[in-house]
């Protein structure tokens, strides 16, 4: 799933919407990326994309202070999930993510929708911290999940910072999505073919170790 806003878009395919939280965010020394979730209107629309909230629902209270909480947990979980696949030590960021987790989300409520049917809606009006501790229980539920931590991976496109859970058969995914990323690769080695066919390596041709 994915909301375009101009030239952006966010998806929720990372397996855990702690990695979509984390997906948002710009990575340094990775060209094309940007801050997603740059004012209250963007994430509001990213709490509503990712089913945090249910359609429509009007959060009247969300402001810059709700960006900037959500920035910080963001970043937490993304320092987190770096130490997990070999980066430094996340100081503090585990009990600013334990002390997150600790708050009540908002609770869930079937109600009648206009055609009858039941639809989800929320028992009162969600705030901040309730929303803040949805994300943060993900992601200690993915950090004590042995498999969900062995699953953990960074993709691989030159371009892309993503983060995901493989849950291939043999764990051997490469990118974050195969439509994305992988048609990316896929379309960049086609074009090294066509350059080297037309260097005289022969049509075909892959280039040699090293160098693809």
């Amino acid at each position: 799933m994915a909301a375009g806003r101009g030239a952006r878009m966010w998806r929720f395919d990372a397996g855990r919407i702690c990695l979509d939280l984390v997906a948002t965010e710009p990575a340094g020394g990775v060209p094309g990326t940007c801050e997603q979730l740059d004012g209250p209107v963007h994430l509001a629309r990213w709490l509503a994309d990712a089913r945090l909230v249910p359609p429509d629902t009007v959060l009247t209270a969300l402001d810059d202070t709700w960006v900037a909480r959500f920035h910080e947990l963001r970043s937490a979980v993304s320092r987190l999930m770096a130490a997990q696949l070999g980066g430094p030590d996340a100081d503090g960021s585990l009990e600013r993510v334990n002390s997150l987790a600790s708050g009540a989300p908002p609770g869930p409520r079937a109600v009648r929708g206009a055609d009858g049917g039941l639809v989800r809606a929320l028992s009162a009006a969600p705030d901040c911290a309730g929303l803040l501790a949805v994300v943060a229980r993900d992601a200690v539920d993915l950090l004590t999940d042995p498999a969900a931590r062995a699953a953990l991976r960074r993709c691989q496109g030159e371009a892309c910072h993503r983060l995901y859970l493989d849950t291939s058969r043999g764990g051997r995914r490469r990118w974050c999505s195969g439509e994305v990323c992988g048609n990316r690769e896929r379309v960049a080695r086609h074009r090294r073919r066509t350059l080297g066919s037309a260097d005289g390596r022969g049509p075909g041709k892959e280039f040699p170790p090293g160098v693809e």
